[in-house]
């Protein structure tokens, strides 16, 4: 027979039991990645859960409540998003396919940013339990992608398909596709790659990179191991070469924070290669060359697409510099097919479709976002430290896709770092609460009358 007190303690290693609703909403949501990618709901799903959950837990009390500027500032952001989309529909006519694009959009980009960054400070969230269930979709990576491997080799499959659910979803259907892996050329030798989860091989490498920081903070010690194995399982396979750099700049950020002689490592980086280049009677230029020209040969074509694709778009937003275009109004033709403008780099996106102005609240948004781990970081805070790697890793990222983009697919890294936001408030508020001042006060008052009293018997 089975002993069921015994076992509940080992099931409790790997799922937590305490669980809030909107904690076991987060937590499945994130848990049941497969099943939503292969349902083709992805796009809508994970929106929905954070939007939904916001406004069940909305108050006036909830929302007069201190919160950190870089989540007001995502608002902002999103808000300015949609006026000046509002002002790009009204130049090119509102028709409800367009309005309904524009709108899915602004609730899967930085509307959800907002959203996920806000839902611990509204609802029980805990960190634990946030990378407990990013541990076990990681860990998932591993069984995915070996079932994917054996299909590529047995030749199973094909390309991929559409999910039923995914033909009832109006719009492109193109990032709803449930593609499997391909063979496809790196430094001219044809290799393994799968875009998994996410529409887009890139967007699982960046995923894979934002995981990797959050499984460092599990606890079960062999989950965590199956879950960043996982993690670089599937960076690996994802053949980002940007991604391949991001990983290890966020691990150099950490190190940085720990080492007193790391945090010199830019003074000495820049006398060394100032140094080699004046040896080798080279400018900086002439020495980044051959690294660029290395990099960029792995994947040729990719890169004079990303090329050509980013350079159309600075030029169309040129034409509209100070507000841009709000939607999307041209395109540029490569080869045999067109590519939409703002399609590769956030930066150059962001300034094609919402201008000066958009870009300015942009980059606020992202410069308040990493300020708000800044400190913590700097004395000596772990969880700070990870927070803080991973968004510059994902900043460097955001200049080969656009963030509205690839947002929708690691929703929960913001949650996350909503949630460790969110605990390190409610701990400074439990410190410097009233009834703790209080409780001070009375031991002073207590302490003082013995003193008095001591000195009178004295006397």
């Amino acid at each position: 027979m089975l002993n069921v007190r015994a076992s509940k303690p080992i099931f409790s290693r790997f799922i937590k039991l305490d669980m809030s609703f909107a904690e076991q909403v987060v937590y499945w949501g994130i848990v049941l990645t497969p099943l939503w990618w292969l349902l083709g709901v992805q796009t809508l799903l994970y929106p929905a859960i954070a939007i939904i959950l916001m406004l069940i837990s909305f108050d006036f009390d909830k929302l007069l409540r201190t919160a950190p500027a870089c989540v007001w500032a995502w608002l902002v952001m999103s808000l300015v998003m949609l006026a000046t989309a509002t002002i790009g529909l009204s130049n090119v006519g509102f028709d409800i396919q367009k309005i309904a694009a524009t709108l899915v959009t602004f609730f899967k980009s930085y509307f959800l940013i907002y959203a996920c960054l806000v839902l611990p400070f509204w609802n029980r969230i805990r960190i634990s339990v946030i990378t407990r269930a990013v541990a076990w979709m990681t860990t998932g990576y591993l069984a995915t992608i070996a079932i994917q491997m054996v299909m590529l080799v047995l030749r199973i499959g094909g390309s991929g398909f559409l999910p039923p659910l995914a033909r009832l979803i109006p719009g492109d259907k193109l990032s709803l596709q449930v593609k499997f892996a391909v063979f496809q050329p790196f430094f001219g030798i044809p290799l393994p790659r799968t875009a998994l989860y996410t529409p887009d091989p890139p967007i699982l490498g960046v995923c894979a990179v934002l995981c990797f920081f959050i499984c460092l903070g599990e606890t079960n010690r062999r989950l965590r191991n199956f879950g960043l194995t996982g993690c670089l399982v599937a960076l690996l396979i994802s053949a980002s070469r940007l991604a391949w750099l991001c990983l290890p700049l966020g691990l150099l950020i950490i190190v940085c924070f720990r080492s007193r002689l790391a945090r010199q490592g830019t003074l000495w980086a820049a006398s060394f290669t100032a140094l080699l280049c004046g040896l080798l009677g080279l400018t900086f230029n002439q020495l980044l060359e051959k690294p660029l020209e290395i990099f960029t040969s792995a994947r040729a074509t990719s890169s004079t697409d990303r090329e050509f694709v980013v350079r159309k778009t600075l030029e169309a937003w040129q034409e509209s510099p100070w507000l841009g275009w709000g939607i999307i109004s041209g395109s540029v033709r490569w080869y045999t097919y067109d590519i939409a403008l703002g399609s590769f780099s956030t930066y150059a996106s962001v300034l094609y479709l919402h201008g000066i102005i958009g870009f300015i609240f942009f980059i606020a948004a992202l410069a308040l976002t990493l300020c708000s781990f800044w400190v913590l970081a700097v004395r000596g805070n772990l969880l700070y430290k990870r927070a803080f790697a991973s968004l510059v890793a994902l900043y460097v990222f955001c200049n080969a896709i656009p963030l509205t983009w690839m947002t929708v697919y690691f929703w929960f890294f913001f949650v996350w770092l909503g949630a460790i936001l969110s605990e390190t408030q409610q701990h400074r508020t439990t410190v410097y609460s009233w009834e703790h001042l209080s409780e001070k006060f009375e031991y002073g008052k207590s302490f003082y009358q013995i003193v008095v009293a001591k000195i009178m018997f004295a006397f």
